[in-house]
């Protein structure tokens, strides 16, 4: 079974995680840094060594929209490197929204007292690892429902 990889595309950084075989839990690897933003040569190659290494199937990629549910500059430039994922890998890219998802990773590095520098190196992998879990939960619950569904016959 091939595992799904979450991304979280930032201005310097990519986080990334992957699910386990089955579709139901993510995991952090590692985030991807970069000197400049629109340096994405390595980062994109990076990326290939982390889908063959893992065997992926499937990409989820974080859509930054605002909390009125307007896209913005980030929005777009996160849409041209979905572009970009899928022409190099030739790989499917769900777009999923990643509101709050940081402020989520903030929490969770607060209750686990991580603080400073090592908070920095971390805090994109943990926003990857909420996306994808976030994209995995949903659509293990439509199959769930959708199984339901059909033995019901509703």
């Amino acid at each position: 079974m091939s595992r799904i990889m979450g991304l979280d595309f930032g201005s310097k950084t990519v986080g990334v995680a992957v699910s386990d075989p089955f579709g139901i839990i993510a995991s952090g690897v590692e985030t991807i840094r970069r000197e400049r933003e629109k340096k994405l040569r390595q980062t994109l190659a990076r990326i290939d060594v982390l889908i063959a290494e893992y065997d992926v199937g499937l990409i989820v990629l974080g859509l930054p929209k605002h909390m009125n549910d307007d896209i913005g500059d980030r929005a777009k430039l996160s849409y041209e490197f979905r572009d970009e994922l899928k022409r190099r890998t030739g790989l499917d890219v769900i777009m999923w929204d990643e509101r709050l998802t940081t402020v989520q990773a903030g929490q969770i590095m607060n209750e686990l007292d991580i603080r400073g520098t090592k908070r920095k190196k971390i805090v994109d992998t943990i926003a990857a690892e909420f996306i994808l879990q976030n994209y995995l939960d949903y659509r293990n619950n439509t199959l769930a429902a959708d199984e339901d569904a059909a033995e019901t016959g509703k």
